[in-house]
């Protein structure tokens, strides 16, 4: 247990270096988040360009085929569309938030090995008490229900 602890404690410093690497900053007393906050005139003209793909991508299907004659083809408005979404998308990555992304997906990755799964077993277990619990408290909503409306017909009647 030593050594696999050891082994993912490596894995964590390793993916805290390379992020450190892949945003390209020294972020020495940086957080991800710190990173994410930062604003920068090349984040904005990449939000920019990636918020006109993406407005463009929706545009293409009404207004490209009026303009351009090869767009009348259904694949080639499917292309430009997927081409507008890839470019937004690389766009959004480039960004400080995009990397900072990136970052979080990689530490998530890291605290999925950590989680202990319970087995086989437990989760059979676990899941008749869920069951057995919810049939009872089923019972019992049935039971108030049937004795609200008796009161309350009762009282109207």
């Amino acid at each position: 247990m030593s050594k696999q602890q050891d082994n993912l404690e490596r894995k964590v410093s390793d993916a805290r270096q390379g992020a450190h690497n892949t945003l390209g900053q020294d972020l020495s007393g940086k957080s991800a988040v710190e990173v994410a906050k930062t604003r920068s005139p090349k984040d904005m003209a990449l939000w920019g360009l990636a918020l006109a793909s993406l407005i463009g991508a929706t545009l293409v299907q009404y207004k490209l085929p009026g303009i351009w004659q090869p767009a009348n083809d259904l694949w080639t408005r499917v292309g430009i569309i997927a081409a507008l979404i890839v470019l937004a998308i690389i766009c959004l990555a480039l960004t400080n938030q995009g990397r900072s992304f990136k970052v979080l997906l990689k530490d998530a990755s890291i605290e999925l090995r950590r989680v202990t799964w319970p087995s086989k077993n437990e989760t059979i277990q676990y899941t008749w008490q869920s069951l057995l619990v919810i049939g009872i408290v089923a019972v019992i909503v049935w039971l108030l229900d049937n004795l609200f409306n008796w009161l309350v017909g009762a009282f109207i009647g």
